[in-house]
C-alpha cells in the first residue's frame, strides 16, 4: 500500500504566495498602479487552478469564485472605505478570475466526457 504524502504540494505554496502579493500589492500605494502586478497574478492563478483544484473541490471553488467576482463588481466597495480595500480585492480577483475560468473548463469537459 502507497503511503500518503504529507507534504504540502506546490500549488498550496503558490496560493498562499499569491495571496501574499495581492495584498501587499493593494497596500503599498506604489505597486497598486503597476500592470505586471496583474500579470504575474493571472499567471499565478492560471497555475494555482491548474494544481490545486480537485475534482471534489470544483464546486466550492466556482461558488466562491462568483461570489468573490459578484463582490467585486459591486458598487458598494468603492463606499467602504479607502482604495486600498477596492485596490486589494482588484488584485485578488486577478487572481481568483483565470482560475475559476480554467476549472469551470475542466469541470465542463469532465462532464463532456462522461
Amino acid at each position: 500500500m502507497a503511503k500518503k504524502s504529507t507534504e504540502p504540494k506546490i500549488g498550496n505554496y503558490l496560493f498562499l504566495v499569491s495571496i501574499a502579493l495581492a495584498l501587499i500589492a493593494g497596500i503599498i500605494p506604489s505597486l497598486q498602479s503597476q500592470a505586471w502586478i496583474s500579470w504575474v497574478l493571472v499567471l499565478l492563478g492560471l497555475i494555482v487552478g491548474l494544481l490545486n483544484i480537485t475534482v471534489k473541490e470544483t464546486t466550492e471553488f466556482l461558488v466562491a469564485s462568483i461570489a468573490l467576482l459578484a463582490a467585486g463588481n459591486a458598487t458598494i466597495v468603492p463606499v467602504l472605505g479607502t482604495g486600498i480595500i477596492s485596490a486589494v480585492l482588484d488584485n485578488i480577483l486577478s487572481l481568483v478570475a483565470p482560475a475559476a475560468l480554467l476549472v469551470a473548463f475542466k469541470a465542463v469537459y469532465a462532464c463532456a466526457k462522461n
